[in-house]
């Protein structure tokens, strides 16, 4: 993006420029189901900037796949926007622009635990007031979390909007492509797709996938079952995806998939029949789905106790170490089959947002009005999940390695 001595060169000129804070994968796709709201308008320009974070190495990639427009991080703050949009917390307070912040996962389900700031991640004074200033928005899914903010940050409660979420809105907008997405995987022949689902930390369930990956591998019937790991991008970017395919290399070669963090994951929750999920986001949005839910053991330490995903632990069955897994799935779909059992895992997923399907509305709202602008002559659109991509893609990635 041309700084102001060389704006001449433009094409499109006096827009208003959005900033877009894009610390890692995973908050850059949170922030890619918002940028979709400003498009069309030519009175908008929308750029890029990467700051230092311990797993941002592979955000300059994505950026260049998208085609954006990027600002260098140290020229960024020193240069002048209409508007920031932020998904973290990390070097915000130097910007000089109004910041809308907005969380990077599923309601505010973890804890910070022995560190100088603990509380619950997303709602601690650190994370709401980076360098002791509030933002002009502080954007919250659920009405519920105004109580928890009001605790933790009174300050910030001025500031709060509650205005959903977006990838819960996604999700449910696109579940009549379940078909779709299931034959996209290769699944039109009946067989059922299980998906093992991983936040992560120490207290993930890939932390603990030696135990769990050779019950995959070993006790379900290829020619029934098909299996999925869905990693969080930050163990991808922490280890290295080197490390994880050398970690998953006998997995692959028994047709496990591995679902990257480029490729869109809720599409493939859409298509899975059971979720072998932990206290993670992604665990909590399989609530929305058809799929039957199995727990891996949330740890107490991390888990926010009045998180949805305390709830859900005490709502769907937990993975046991001495019984059949085959059966433990069985029993999982059972309980999905049954509304008398399956209402505690729907009142769950009504934790998710108070706002079902407004997102897009108030979101796009917020963000002119922080513009100074007046929103554009049409309604927003809830945008449907991608197909997944072919299961072969899945297991071998870009290049397929011998066996």
């Amino acid at each position: 993006m041309p700084d102001a001595g060389t704006r001449q060169y433009l094409t499109v000129v006096g827009c208003k420029r959005v900033l877009v804070v894009a610390h890692t994968i995973t908050y850059v796709r949170r922030l890619l189901d918002v940028l979709p709201l400003l498009d069309g308008d030519f009175r908008v320009q929308v750029v890029f900037t990467a700051p230092p974070h311990v797993f941002g190495d592979e955000v300059p990639a994505l950026l260049a796949r998208l085609g954006c427009a990027v600002v260098p991080w140290d020229e960024a703050v020193r240069m002048e926007f209409d508007l920031a949009l932020a998904a973290g917390r990390l070097g915000v307070e130097e910007l000089r622009a109004p910041l809308i912040t907005m969380p990077h996962g599923a309601a505010y389900l973890k804890r910070v635990v022995g560190t100088r700031d603990p509380g619950v991640a997303g709602m601690r004074r650190v994370d709401l007031m980076p360098g002791g200033r509030l933002p002009a928005a502080v954007v919250l899914p659920h009405r519920a979390e105004l109580r928890e903010l009001r605790r933790n940050c009174p300050e910030a409660v001025p500031r709060a909007e509650v205005v959903g979420d977006p990838v819960h809105d996604r999700i449910t907008a696109s579940l009549p492509l379940r078909p779709a997405f299931r034959r996209a995987l290769g699944l039109s022949d009946g067989r059922k797709l299980v998906v093992a689902a991983s936040t992560w930390g120490p207290w993930s369930s890939f932390s603990r996938f030696d135990a769990l990956l050779p019950r995959l591998m070993g006790e379900l019937p290829r020619d029934t079952h098909r299996v999925a790991v869905l990693m969080h991008p930050n163990i991808w970017s922490g280890h290295g995806a080197w490390q994880i395919r050398s970690w998953m290399a006998r997995c692959r070669q028994a047709g496990i998939a591995l679902v990257p963090p480029e490729v869109d994951w809720r599409s493939v929750l859409i298509a899975a029949d059971v979720v072998i999920g932990d206290h993670g986001s992604v665990t909590l949005y399989g609530t929305l789905t058809e799929a039957a839910l199995l727990l891996a053991g949330p740890p107490a330490q991390e888990v926010n106790p009045a998180s949805p995903a305390a709830a859900l632990a005490l709502a769907v069955p937990a993975l046991s170490p001495g019984h059949p897994l085959l059966e433990q799935l069985e029993y999982a779909a059972a309980e999905r089959r049954d509304g008398e059992r399956d209402s505690g895992r729907a009142a769950v997923a009504t934790r998710i947002t108070s706002e079902p399907g407004l997102f897009a509305r108030k979101m796009r709202a917020l963000m002119y009005r922080v513009m100074g602008l007046g929103g554009p002559a049409h309604p927003p659109v809830t945008r449907l999940l991608p197909e997944p991509p072919g299961w072969d893609r899945l297991v071998w990635g870009t290049e397929r390695e011998s066996a």
